[in-house]
Formats: structure tokens, C-alpha cells, sequence
């Protein structure tokens, strides 16, 4: 049984999600800028709900939709939405995101997801399990199309992926009219090999500002980068 995870704002419920929380989501959340002030945010793949959360907490968005394929993610992610302060705000919906770009007619300002991305050829006993994390329920090209259909012409589209999916992703999103506009690569020690990269896309072709961030000086000692990041959410920050 997965106990609840409290952040400074809000308490995630993941008993019944298949993917815990974990720092992907949470540094992901946290990097993204608000700096456009969007309106509407949509989250694909959302799992707990911690994304949507993050961006309820940071920003003052009237309208945070969810996306969320698996039945009992979706159920514990409404939930999780229903037990914050920011209820009205949040929204989650039971489909698969092609199903959702399909039915829906409107844009949205700034679109988010921590994708599944483990692409390799193994699988875990849990079905759930390998549905969060297994390209197979979303392929990239899959998601870039949702993207595509539902981002508005000025808006963003922020995600994490690991480092070595980075150049395909990018190359596949161009593909789609969709340019990288921040990168932002993460190692968990100074002398460890990047292992994921944060990235965000829009409409416009523009030079690609690339940045670096370090999370452990060691073991269970945060860098001050990280913990700058991360603050505004963990309890012990």
C-alpha cells in the first residue's frame, strides 16, 4: 500500500496509480514558466494528478484539464482534484488522449505530460504499470498529433523525457511544426550522465536556450539549483 504523499499545498492519494510520485513530475512542474499567463492548461497522461496540481498551485489558469486513460488513475486523480483547495479549477476526463483530441473543439494555452517512455522490449507483471510507463498506450507520434490539434497558435508545450529520446522526440515534433524552445538536461550528480531532458515546444522556430541542473551533491544532499526549484512544493526544502 502506497501511503499519501503531502507537499506543501496539497496531499496526492496513489494507493491505486500505477506510477507513484516521483522527482520527474515534480521537476517538471516546477521548471515549467508561466511566464505567458495561460488561461487554459491541459494535462495528457496525468496519472495522480500531480502535474495539474503543480500548475493550479503556481499559476492563475481558470480552466486545468486533465487526461487520464486507465480507470482507477482516472478515479484516484478526480479525487486527488477534488481534495484541493483549487477543486473548481480542476478537471480530470476518462479517454485516451486520441479520443480526447478527437471529441474536443477548443485550444489550450500551455499543454504538459510526463509520458510514458520506457520504449525497451521488457515489461513488468502489472499491466497498469506498464501502461504508465511503456510507449505503447502513447506513442510519441501519438501524442505529438494530440499536441498538435489542441495547443493554440501561441501556446506551449512543456514534458520531461529521457536524455536519449531527446533528438527523436525533437525531430519527430518538427515533423509537426513544433520547435523546441527551452531544453533543460538533468543529471542526478555532478559526475553522473544526464538521464533526462525537460522540454519546451511551441509554434515559433526560435534559438533553443539550453540549460543544465545537477540534483544530488550526494546521496540524499540537494544541490541549491534543485532545491531552489522544488521549494514551493516538497515539505523539506
Amino acid at each position: 500500500m502506497s501511503l499519501p504523499f503531502q507537499f506543501k499545498e496539497f496531499t496526492i492519494e496513489q494507493d491505486r496509480c500505477a506510477m507513484k510520485i516521483g522527482t520527474d513530475s515534480v521537476l517538471l512542474g516546477a521548471w515549467i514558466s508561466l511566464e505567458n499567463n495561460p488561461s487554459k492548461i491541459l494535462d495528457i497522461g496525468a496519472g495522480t494528478g500531480i502535474l495539474a496540481l503543480q500548475m493550479a498551485q503556481r499559476s492563475f489558469a481558470e480552466t486545468i484539464d486533465a487526461v487520464e486513460i486507465d480507470n482507477d488513475a482516472f478515479e484516484q486523480c478526480t479525487e486527488n482534484f477534488e481534495n484541493s483547495p483549487w477543486g473548481d479549477r480542476l478537471y480530470c476526463y476518462h479517454a485516451s488522449a486520441q479520443e480526447f483530441a478527437t471529441d474536443i473543439d477548443e485550444t489550450y494555452d500551455l499543454i504538459i505530460s510526463n509520458p510514458p517512455f520506457y520504449s525497451e522490449d521488457f515489461k513488468t507483471e502489472s499491466e497498469a504499470r506498464d501502461m504508465a510507463r511503456f510507449t505503447d498506450s502513447l506513442p510519441f507520434e501519438h501524442l505529438i498529433g494530440c499536441v498538435h490539434a489542441l495547443l493554440s497558435k501561441e501556446g506551449e508545450f512543456a514534458l520531461i523525457l529521457p536524455r536519449k529520446e531527446e533528438e527523436h522526440f525533437i525531430s519527430l515534433a518538427s515533423e509537426a511544426g513544433l520547435y523546441p524552445n527551452r531544453i533543460c538536461r538533468v543529471r542526478g550528480t555532478a559526475t553522473s550522465e544526464e538521464k533526462r531532458s525537460l522540454i519546451c515546444f511551441s509554434f515559433r522556430s526560435t534559438t533553443t536556450e539550453i540549460s543544465s541542473l545537477t540534483i544530488e551533491i550526494e546521496r540524499h544532499k540537494y544541490t541549491e539549483d534543485y532545491k531552489n526549484f522544488v521549494k514551493d512544493f516538497y515539505l523539506k526544502m
